[in-house]
């Protein structure tokens, strides 16, 4: 009886093997999607953010490390690794500077034009 049920199994596993197959890897395959777009593409992400405000750091710029040392305005020398730069603070604080004066303008529409800053100005001459 036993051999019977074991060449049962058989046939029917050959007969319908393929289906069977697709059927025992899906959920694997969709556990790895969902894990590439939970966590890795993010992270991916975030990475891209950080290298692209490490390459616009300037001279001048207030930075914060990542073992917590924020660099002031007192125009002191320090030597700082690339690597080592957690957030561009100048930059955040220009970022959010130009974001309240673009809501200050919606709300006043009569309201003057902010003239070009220096950098703005040698980039437009060039």
């Amino acid at each position: 009886m036993f051999t019977s049920l074991h060449t049962f199994a058989a046939e029917q596993s050959a007969t319908n093997g393929g289906a069977y197959g697709l059927v025992g890897i899906l959920p694997w395959v969709i556990v790895l999607v969902a894990l590439y777009f939970i966590m890795i593409r993010p992270q991916r992400k975030k990475e891209k953010e950080t290298i692209r405000m490490r390459s616009n750091i300037q001279i001048g710029d207030e930075i914060l490390t990542i073992g917590g040392i924020e660099t002031g305005g007192d125009r002191s020398k320090l030597r700082i690794r690339i690597e080592a730069v957690q957030e561009n603070l100048t930059a955040q604080e220009e970022a959010a500077k130009e974001k309240k004066e673009k809501q200050n303008a919606k709300l006043t529409p009569g309201a003057p034009k902010k003239e070009k800053s220096k950098k703005e100005k040698s980039e437009s001459e060039e």
